[in-house]
């Protein structure tokens, strides 16, 4: 019996610590579906050009060299220094991620009217993105918030047309003129 229950218990033993090898292998495997954090990616504006009224722009994210994450089809999206314009987001709700890797580019169009006179026109002084995660894989923390000097120009701010819209992530560099 001494042997038969010693060959259990080197049994259960042996089970238990791979169990707790597996569960440690994959707890420090690093996941391939992590949300960016700001320090992940480079953000910038890139203008997309002007036709009939309206403007077309876009927040341009590019993986840092060694990064990998994914940007979810929609960010949030705000306006500082221009108080009558509004930032309304166009995409799906189950609009699809994109990965970025090691230098590749996605990007979120934007699009607004700049028609009004030049008294009926705002520029905002920035604009924000939030991004989805604030700590990387790593462990790495970084803010959310990401703020962009607006240089595109003065909005519209009617009633009828003062509203920026924000698209859907798309894989990619940015259009420009």
């Amino acid at each position: 019996m001494t042997v038969r229950t010693t060959a259990a218990a080197l049994f259960v033993a042996g089970a238990a610590a791979g169990t707790v090898a597996l569960t440690t292998g994959t707890a420090s495997a690093m996941p391939t579906d992590f949300n960016c954090t700001s320090g992940q990616v480079t953000t910038k504006l890139v203008y997309g050009g002007a036709g009939a009224g309206g403007r077309d722009g876009a927040v341009q994210f590019t993986a840092k060299p060694g990064e990998t994450c994914t940007l979810p089809g929609s960010l949030p999206v705000d306006l500082t220094g221009a108080h009558d314009v509004l930032v309304s987001s166009d995409a799906a709700p189950d609009a699809p991620a994109v990965e970025v890797s090691n230098g590749s580019s996605a990007y979120l169009p934007l699009h607004w009217t700049a028609i009004g006179a030049p008294g009926e026109q705002e520029t905002p002084l920035a604009l924000t993105v939030t991004a989805p995660q604030e700590t990387s894989p790593r462990g790495d923390t970084s803010d959310p918030k990401i703020d962009l000097s607006w240089n595109l120009g003065g909005v519209d701010a009617t009633s009828g047309s003062h509203t920026v819209h924000t698209g859907t992530m798309t894989a990619g560099t940015a259009p420009t003129i």
